[in-house]
């Protein structure tokens, strides 16, 4: 790192916040300079990515796409937002070209207690030393289950594997090992992982990876139960977010009594209700999102926030589930590792005993408001859908999304990573101070777009 760089007031405190003593994230030279110049009344400077494009220009030819799946550029503006990390710390990390950003992606998500937390890795590097990886798990996979099932009120038991989609299409074949059924029912436009049950892509999918599906709307419990009252003698399973976070479109809670009405029909009909909760778990409640929500699902999937970025992702189910789950083979070369389920333990009791939870409602909170007021002041009303630490942006009449792209552009060009079509992520990490420099970023922006037009 640059000697030159000089971290600000806000890096400190959110280094503290994470536990850190060693150096936090600086603010480069530019970035630092363009902060002075706003206060001066100057134009500041915009980061530029010229070694990012140039390391791009070399992935295309080794790598398909360069850089492919949900971090693909091509799912922003090519060219104006970062696609290589270098390093991170608290709340912030810094690009190829040493461009500073306070993250509200938080890597889509498993950040949430902050980059390089001490305390986190403290746990995970014990098991690193020890050796990790071995021909049978440590006492940590056992220490890792009881901490779930004490924490999850619906869990008597918990398994281990590494991605999201290993335990949603796990717990999947576990509701038609019990059942008997074929069939599984899940909301249009929702992800579930990259299996071909699932996957939003269509590149290697065949009909008959599908035919088992059925669909339906969103808070529409009158479409489940007409499923239902077809399907209902092969239905497995109906799988489900705890609140529908499509990309591209704003997210939406669940009505009054949805929850309850899917409850009820999957009770009645001898289903199971599997929780995909690989997202947002542990940043509605750290009891799970369904209590959050108050319902009670059969099987629950985790991964994202678990091991604050460490690969790891558990599923916890109730009793009478067990008989089918041990039926199910389940395995992977490094999923018994220590140093992940090390990870975990620590993450989990930074969160219980911080009030995790709470702080990043409050941050979130902060971050809307902020928005909603500059927005208005600088005629272009903001719109925050979701759970507040979770949430997902739209600008007014922006009907061609060209608003939403050129504003968070403007903004991460600044110094603050927001995605134009994702929901965003907040962490423990993230600060008052924090939320205040990320919201003078966008006032700056807003200020960038005046008179700007929006048509194709």
């Amino acid at each position: 790192m640059s000697a030159a760089r000089t971290p600000t007031a806000s890096n400190k405190s959110s280094a503290a916040r994470n536990g850190a003593k060693s150096k936090p994230v600086p603010t480069t030279a530019k970035g630092s300079s363009g902060q002075a110049a706003a206060r001066a009344g100057k134009k500041a400077a915009l980061y530029e990515f010229d070694k990012t494009l140039a390391l791009f220009d070399r992935a295309v030819k080794v790598i398909p796409q360069g850089i492919y799946g949900h971090v693909s550029p091509v799912l922003m503006i090519p060219g104006a937002f970062p696609y290589y990390a270098v390093r991170g710390e608290g709340c912030r990390y810094e690009d190829a070209d040493g461009n500073s950003f306070i993250d509200y992606m938080c890597a889509y998500g498993p950040m949430v207690v902050g980059y390089a937390n001490e305390r986190v890795n403290a746990a995970a590097m014990r098991e690193i030393a020890n050796g990790d990886c071995f021909n049978h798990p440590s006492e940590l996979m056992v220490r890792l289950a009881e901490r779930l099932t004490g924490l999850i009120d619906m869990a008597d038991w918990a398994v281990f594997a590494k991605n999201g989609s290993d335990q949603t299409t796990w717990a999947v074949q576990v509701a038609r090992e019990h059942t008997g059924r074929r069939k599984i029912v899940m909301v249009k436009g929702t992800y579930h992982g990259k299996d071909a049950w699932c996957t939003p892509g269509h590149g290697g999918v065949i009909a008959e990876d599908r035919a088992q599906m059925l669909y339906y709307q969103w808070n529409r419990a009158d479409q489940l139960e007409e499923l239902f009252r077809k399907y209902g003698d092969d239905i497995a399973a109906v799988i489900m977010t705890p609140y529908h976070h499509p990309a591209f479109a704003q997210s939406e809670m669940p009505a009054p009594g949805f929850w309850q009405a899917v409850q009820s029909l999957c009770n009645r009909n001898g289903s199971l209700l599997i929780l995909d909760d690989v997202r947002a778990g542990w940043r509605l409640s750290i009891k799970g999102s369904h209590d959050y929500f108050g319902f009670t699902p059969d099987i629950a999937c985790y991964c994202k926030a678990i091991a604050n970025g460490y690969p790891l992702s558990a599923a916890v189910g109730r009793e009478e589930y067990k008989a089918a789950a041990a039926r199910v083979f389940l395995t992977g070369s490094y999923w018994n590792g220590a140093m992940c389920q090390a990870a975990s333990l620590a993450t989990l009791d930074i969160l219980e005993k911080e009030k995790g939870v709470e702080t990043m409602m409050a941050m979130g909170e902060l971050l809307g408001a902020g928005l909603r007021e500059l927005g208005d002041k600088y005629g272009y009303p903001m719109h925050l859908t979701g759970p507040a630490s979770i949430p997902y942006l739209v600008l007014e009449d922006d009907a061609n999304l060209l608003k939403i792209q050129r504003f968070a552009a403007e903004v991460t060009r600044r110094g603050s990573f927001f995605h134009p079509h994702h929901n965003w992520f907040l962490s423990t990490a993230h600060t008052a101070a924090d939320i205040q420099e990320t919201l003078n970023h966008c006032e700056d922006a807003l200020k960038a777009m005046q008179g700007a037009a929006f048509t194709l």
